[in-house]
C-alpha cells in the first residue's frame, strides 16, 4: 500500500511528467529517400550497376535540418528534422532512381557481394547540400568505373534552385536539385 510520504512524493512527479507531455513541441520530420520518376527511359545492355554510399559533409550528420548563414555560418532549426540518415538515404534514393531509369533491377548498394558484382560502380560525393538566401545549393563529384575494361569518367556538378524561406519550400527545393543530379548521373552512365 502507498504511503502518504511516498504519495506527495509521487503525485509532483506524475503532474510534472503530464504538464510536460501537454507543452512539449513536436517536429516535423522530413526525407528525401523516395526517387523520382524519370520522364525518360534509357535502354541499355545487361549492365549491372553499383553503388557506393553517398557521402555528405558533415552537418547533414546531424538530424536537424541545417540552413546557411552565410559562406561560413550555419543554422540548426529545433522543430525541422531529417528523418533518415541522409548519407543512406540519398543512397537508397539514387539505386531506386537508376533502377527506374534504366528499367535494371541489378542496381546494388555497395558492399554488393559476390552474387552482385557490377558491371559499373558510380560514387557521388556531396560537398554541399544547403539554403541560403532563397536558393537550395548542391555541389558534387561523381564518377562511374567500368570495373570490366577499367574504363572511369568523373564530373563536377553544381547546381541552384530558387526557394522561399519556410522550411517545406526549402525540403522541395532540396529534392529537385537532387532529382537534377540523379539525371546527370544516369545520362554520364548511358553515354559511358
Amino acid at each position: 500500500m502507498i504511503t502518504y510520504k511516498y504519495l506527495k512524493i509521487l503525485l509532483p512527479v506524475i503532474a510534472l511528467l503530464g504538464l510536460n507531455g501537454c507543452f512539449s513541441t513536436s517536429s516535423t520530420y522530413y526525407v528525401l529517400s523516395v526517387a523520382s520518376q524519370p520522364s525518360i527511359i534509357y535502354k541499355t545492355s545487361n549492365m549491372v550497376i553499383g553503388v557506393e554510399k553517398v557521402t555528405v559533409p558533415s552537418y547533414l550528420y546531424k538530424r536537424e535540418i541545417a540552413i546557411a548563414q552565410s559562406n561560413s555560418k550555419i543554422t540548426l532549426l529545433n522543430n525541422a528534422s531529417w528523418g533518415e540518415d541522409l548519407d543512406e538515404g540519398l543512397t537508397h534514393r539514387l539505386i531506386g532512381f537508376l533502377q527506374k531509369k534504366f528499367r535494371q533491377p541489378n542496381v546494388h548498394a555497395y558492399p554488393w557481394g559476390l552474387d552482385h558484382q557490377p558491371t559499373i560502380k558510380v560514387s557521388v560525393q556531396i560537398s554541399r547540400f544547403i539554403a541560403q538566401g532563397n536558393k537550395v545549393y548542391l555541389d558534387a563529384t561523381w564518377s562511374i568505373d567500368n570495373l570490366k575494361n577499367k574504363r572511369k569518367k568523373a564530373r563536377l556538378f553544381t547546381s541552384s534552385i530558387v526557394t522561399k524561406s519556410d522550411i517545406e519550400s526549402i525540403v522541395f527545393s532540396m529534392d529537385k536539385v537532387f532529382s537534377e543530379l540523379e539525371e546527370n548521373i544516369a545520362l554520364g552512365i548511358k553515354d559511358f
